[in-house]
């Protein structure tokens, strides 16, 4: 297992004008697969809040729901960064696979086993556990890119590749409507899910590639003579870090990465309130069926490409590439449509279509910017780690708040108060990403006078 996970050697590089027409062929086939790659990841991370209003129809209350939920935010968001680390030092290729294909048997097992949701104790755990291989998709998709794609190209590239977990996340609900109308079962909602994602995980193996030099090619800074703006590139940042150099030199002591992570465990709060409990809401409170449900979720996420997309291009065209003010403006409107989402009258079925379609255009951006960002602030060599960082306040500090805090104040004190909650989490995330606009101001004002370096 070793071995199939550690870095493939590097090869005998060819001539740049050899190697042209390779590293084109390359470079679109593994964009496609940490693409795809991360869209399936989706399929068995979220399938689960579907099949949530089937349960508590079985019995369990929603503070059980949340709290079986919370299982894969809590170990997802512990896997990002610990994984992060490892998959710095691994494999892309059989690292993101592995994950992917773990994932899938779990809920394969969760959909054609019984005992698997008998207990909310056996869910948790085994939620708990897909969390974990679920932690193993985003750090290697980070590796690829800042080893395939250069500085001054990422930012539109990562803005392309994060819509892949809108897309994912939006054939959840497709995929569980097409399960429930084959098989009639709603188990199938965990199953069929589980069973597509297998064969994205083959996808996975045969497109993707570690890094340019194990296939002979030279670093993509060489390649495109394009080379980082923050700090002086050299040989030393394409050897493999230590785990205590990537932590404690590149990561632990970044003053500003411990600012965007904070503020992204805020926004992991209002995507996760409002997504997680949206099928369970709407058929509770707004009466919508479950096919009504499940294409409200689809849309969601499916908002989130086209949002995704305009704040990345605001970010780099209308701002330089500072990433806070639109992070910020992003963050107020997606406060307006949680608003009108929570005090709009059942009965209105197309403004709660409406508003949910406004959250899941605005809630992404901020999401992608924080990432660019991270990779941004870190050696490539830990970018994985780096971008787990602020997955892990996301995730443990968000996530799973969006699952258990909600799933009892629900239970507790009813809708109203949840969303009282959701609505203050836009607040304070705005006002933490505000503490980084004199920073970037800075930094642009710094690059401004001493202009690219080489």
């Amino acid at each position: 297992m070793i071995g199939f996970l550690k870095p493939p050697a590097h090869r005998e590089v060819l001539p740049e004008d050899e190697a042209d027409a390779t590293y084109k062929r390359f470079r679109l086939q593994v964009f496609i697969g940490i693409f795809v790659g991360y869209a399936g990841y989706y399929l068995v991370r979220k399938n689960f809040t579907l099949a949530m209003p089937y349960l508590i129809e079985q019995g369990y209350s929603k503070a059980d729901m949340g709290l079986a939920l919370s299982g894969v935010s809590i170990a997802y968001g512990l896997s990002k960064f610990i994984m992060g680390s490892v998959s710095d030092r691994s494999n892309a290729r059989a690292f993101m696979t592995l994950g992917l294909s773990c994932s899938a048997l779990i809920m394969i097992f969760m959909g054609t086993v019984p005992f698997a949701t008998s207990s909310v104790t056996i869910m948790f755990v085994l939620l708990l556990m897909n969390g974990w291989f679920q932690g193993m998709g985003w750090p290697p998709s980070g590796r690829v890119m800042v080893h395939w794609f250069s500085t001054n190209e990422r930012g539109t590239k990562m803005a392309i590749w994060n819509v892949a977990h809108n897309i994912g996340g939006g054939m959840v609900g497709a995929i569980a409507i097409l399960g429930m109308a084959i098989f009639a079962d709603w188990h199938s909602i965990l199953y069929t899910h589980g069973i597509v994602a297998l064969f994205v995980a083959l996808l996975i193996f045969l497109t993707v590639r570690d890094t340019p030099q194990s296939e002979g090619l030279s670093t993509i800074e060489i390649h495109r003579n394009d080379y980082p703006k923050t700090f002086a590139y050299g040989e030393s940042h394409e050897k493999e870090l230590s785990a205590k150099a990537i932590f404690f030199e590149h990561v632990l002591n970044n003053k500003f990465l411990w600012t965007i992570a904070l503020a992204n465990a805020f926004v992991y709060f209002v995507r996760y309130g409002v997504l997680d409990w949206a099928p369970t809401y709407l058929s509770e409170v707004k009466g919508f069926s479950f096919q009504q449900s499940g294409w409200a979720y689809a849309f969601y996420e499916f908002a989130g490409i086209p949002g995704t997309l305009l704040c990345g291009w605001i970010s780099d065209k209308l701002f330089n590439g500072r990433r806070a003010p639109v992070s910020i403006g992003f963050m107020l409107l997606t406060l307006v449509c949680v608003m009108v989402y929570w005090k709009n009258p059942a009965g209105n079925p197309n403004v709660d279509i409406a508003m949910l379609i406004g959250i899941g255009f605005f809630i992404y951006g901020p999401i992608m910017l924080i990432g660019v960002q991270a990779l941004d602030l870190a050696p490539k060599k830990a970018a994985g780690t780096a971008a787990g960082f602020t997955g892990l306040f996301g995730y443990v500090g968000g996530a799973v708040s969006a699952n258990i805090v909600i799933g009892y104040v629900i239970d507790s004190a009813g809708w109203d108060t949840s969303f009282f909650l959701i609505a203050g989490a836009c607040v304070v995330a705005t006002i933490l990403i505000s503490f980084t606009l004199r920073a970037e101001h800075r930094a642009a004002g710094r690059l401004l006078q001493s202009g690219p370096s080489s």
